[in-house]
């Protein structure tokens, strides 16, 4: 039987999938999106409610307007989708003075002119009691951070996709790809053939099974969030609490309002370091070590926040070396594009992700400076060995 033909194929539908999705669907491609699972689904790196947006960004100044980028579409998505997506609550970066969060913060702020101010330790408690942070933590408020309903806008964006004529395939793994002769692409799967222009490569963690060339650059770790039902759940509304993100010495932490499931979320970047395989970690397993790391660092910091355990949830970061993403051509086929790496950051992107790899797919360049997470920036490097 002959191949079934497209003009596009995304392999992965979870958040920067379903965009890719979208945003090739709506410029017209005949396009087959292809999930190993359901859509959405629990098995990755999507799920778990919300995700933190925000603008005052720590870790480079570039992401900055990719951000801005970021914001309207994802207004864009809601107005469509009839349903709020991007929840306002303001953002908090927290740390000490001479750390890396705050600096990284207020350079961000400084080289885009984001409106925001510095509060010390005791001033953040007062307008956001809350917080309970000690007396050699400053604070940076970014009045336009908030979250995103990160399963809702999946959905959203794959009904968006269907609506511009996207065929969508769930429950059916991709089991091999290759470059035909003549520029074209051909994808293997569990129940078919299929043949199209143009790949697109979001795979997840499961990145570096698809792209050899991301082995020990995609690399998958068990990350767990608890759900903490507050002691005075007032102050943990998401009128009342802004999202953060806090470096102190246990670790570097986030954390969320009471929304969608009953309790105040918190998780802590890196968890316990844990490299795993993503077919086989098992995601419903959690030991007392899980549960300790994140609610001590509660009680110290959001005392009225760790009441008792509402729930725990594992998901995966997949990790690149320097924790920057990788969003780039496949270094041999040119109609393969490729974007994993997004370590733990990358969910507020997907937007503005999406609109790029549709971008490099169909014209090859974007007009959005993505200079900092090229793949061949690893060329030299040494790699870690892939997992198991």
């Amino acid at each position: 039987m002959a191949a079934q033909r497209y003009d596009s194929i995304v392999v992965g539908l979870g958040g920067m999938g379903s965009a890719a999705l979208y945003h090739l669907a709506r410029r017209g491609d005949r396009v087959l999106g292809l999930e190993q699972f359901d859509i959405p689904h629990a098995m990755g790196s999507s799920h778990g409610v919300t995700r933190i947006i925000r603008l005052a960004y720590f870790e480079h100044p570039s992401y900055v307007p990719l951000l801005r980028r970021a914001y309207e579409l994802w207004r864009e998505l809601e107005t469509r989708a009839g349903e709020p997506l991007l929840i306002i609550t303001g953002s908090i970066d927290a740390g000490p003075e001479d750390g890396t969060v705050v600096p990284g913060a207020l350079r961000s702020c400084a080289e885009h002119d984001l409106p925001h101010e510095v509060l010390s330790a005791a001033e953040l408690h007062r307008r956001f009691p809350g917080y309970c942070l000690p007396d050699d933590i400053q604070a940076v408020f970014q009045p336009e951070g908030g979250f995103l309903r990160s399963e809702q806008c999946i959905v959203a964006h794959v009904m968006a996709a269907a609506a511009h004529g996207a065929e969508v395939h769930g429950r059916e793994p991709v089991t091999a790809w290759e470059a035909l002769p003549g520029g074209a692409v051909r994808v293997r799967t569990a129940r078919g053939t299929y043949e199209a222009e143009r790949l697109v490569l979001t795979a997840g963690a499961w990145a570096s099974r698809l792209v050899k060339e991301l082995q020990g650059l995609a690399v998958p770790e068990r990350q767990v969030l608890i759900w903490m039902q507050p002691r005075r759940p007032e102050l943990f509304t998401p009128e009342r609490f802004p999202v953060f993100n806090m470096e102190v010495p246990e670790g570097h932490f986030y954390g969320f309002p009471v929304y969608g499931i009953p309790g105040f979320k918190f998780g802590l970047y890196h968890h316990l370091g844990e490299v795993v395989d993503p077919n086989t970690m098992d995601r419903e397993a959690f030991t007392p070590r899980d549960e300790e790391v994140l609610r001590s660092a509660a009680e110290r910091y959001f005392p009225d926040a760790a009441g008792p355990t509402t729930a725990l949830k594992a998901c995966m970061f997949t990790n690149s070396p320097d924790e920057h993403f990788i969003i780039d051509h496949h270094p041999d086929y040119p109609q393969v594009t490729v974007a994993a790496g997004f370590s733990g950051h990358g969910y507020k992107f997907c937007s503005v992700v999406g609109e790029i790899l549709a971008d490099l797919s169909r014209e090859g360049t974007t007009r959005h400076d993505i200079g900092l997470f090229r793949l061949d920036r690893f060329a030299n490097a040494e790699r870690p060995a892939p997992s198991a």
